[in-house]
């Protein structure tokens, strides 16, 4: 099979150019209404609701496009794997400095986020072949099964997008790249809840040659793969 690229910085992804469906993966973080939908978590803490939203078309786009290139299959969450995080209805099992940011806020942990209605969030909800991970932490990896879902099924690349650019997808990341996984962050199908922080964490990604991935836009991708 003829290599294949897609255009990135800093360097062409994958690394070797083997980019094929059956070992890559997309993953989808936290695309639910607590950090994108009016009275969630982000909405209720006064951020500007529009950066965390702008992600949703384009994460819309790429994913159909991954599923009618054969991205998905029927095996179930084959390499479509939606993370969310959900809080129980007390404290137990939310992790300490999680309650900690919550008490000093006007928001108490609730009985599981709102993941709303598609529309509100992309895909996930209506993906019928996916995973749906529970972290309690700012990484996927974490504590969950992810690293096995995606280890035997034979996935290498790793297609990040969700957010915030910052925390949850920047640490899922570098968790990825620490056990191995190649990586790419997809920029216009994350966001921040701030427009600087978004930047920065993309500008970290591409120093030193791509110290733990490369940055690349959903165009460039679907191009690649159409």
């Amino acid at each position: 099979m003829p290599d294949r690229f897609i255009k990135s910085e800093p360097y062409a992804w994958p690394y070797n150019g083997d980019l094929r469906p059956e070992n890559t993966a997309l993953i989808i973080i936290d695309m639910q209404t607590d950090f994108c939908g009016v009275g969630g978590y982000v909405d209720k803490m006064g951020y500007d609701l529009s950066l965390t939203r702008a992600p949703i078309e384009p994460i819309k786009r790429l994913l159909a496009v991954m599923r009618a290139q054969g991205f998905t299959s029927s095996t179930p969450a084959r390499d479509i794997a939606p993370i969310s995080r959900i809080y129980p209805p007390t404290s137990s099992g939310v992790a300490p400095d999680r309650r900690r940011n919550r008490r000093s806020r006007p928001l108490r942990p609730r009985a599981g986020a709102r993941r709303g209605r598609l529309g509100d969030h992309p895909g996930p909800r209506a993906a019928a072949r996916r995973a749906d991970h529970r972290q309690a932490r700012q990484g996927s990896f974490c504590a969950t099964d992810l690293e096995l879902m995606l280890r035997l099924r034979g996935i290498e690349n790793i297609v990040l997008t969700g957010i915030t650019t910052d925390v949850c997808v920047h640490t899922t990341m570098r968790e990825a790249n620490d056990r191995g996984f190649e990586c790419v962050l997809i920029e216009d199908c994350c966001a921040a809840t701030d427009k600087g922080n978004h930047e920065h964490a993309l500008k970290m990604i591409k120093m030193q040659g791509g110290v733990f991935g490369a940055v690349a836009s959903s165009a460039d991708l679907i191009g690649a793969i159409s």
